[in-house]
């Protein structure tokens, strides 16, 4: 079983990147094996959609810095436990930290440089809004799916 595991909050322009590709690939043809979870903010509560799974990809936004809308795949040990955004609770960072200390193996990770952060806007940055078709694209591939 593979799961996709899709943070942010919809409500907070960039930060809704992780909803918008959850929402977006849960329109395809997914292969029998794949589940898609929409995670939300909940930091560490998201431990158990870990469990069950031989394969875990993670999807998330993080702070606005110098490359906004640059999709990157980092190793999970090089997140720093502060990296995700504000008001994910305990933040994927620390999610990631709890899940190396109980042995779970490292989720691979996709993730897009926020442009803007604001609160009560359902809108993505241009920037972003790219980013998602990368992050499907890049999705669709790992997962052998067809998204033409």
């Amino acid at each position: 079983m593979r799961h996709v595991i899709f943070f942010g909050n919809a409500l907070h322009g960039d930060d809704g990147f992780g909803p918008v590709v959850y929402h977006r690939l849960g329109r395809l043809d997914l292969p029998a094996d794949v589940r898609l979870f929409e995670a939300g903010t909940c930091g560490l509560n998201a431990l158990a959609l870990f469990e069950g799974c031989d394969e875990a990809i993670v999807v998330d936004a993080l702070a606005p810095g110098n490359h906004p809308g640059r999709v990157i795949q980092p190793a999970a040990r090089t997140l720093a436990l502060d990296a995700a955004l504000a008001g994910h609770d305990a933040g994927v960072g620390h999610l990631l930290a709890a899940l190396a200390a109980l042995g779970v193996p490292p989720p691979h990770i996709i993730a897009a440089e926020a442009e803007r952060v604001q609160p009560f806007s359902h809108v993505l940055s241009a920037a972003m809004t790219r980013a998602v078709d990368a992050a499907v694209a890049l999705l669709c591939r790992r997962l052998g799916i067809d998204h033409a």
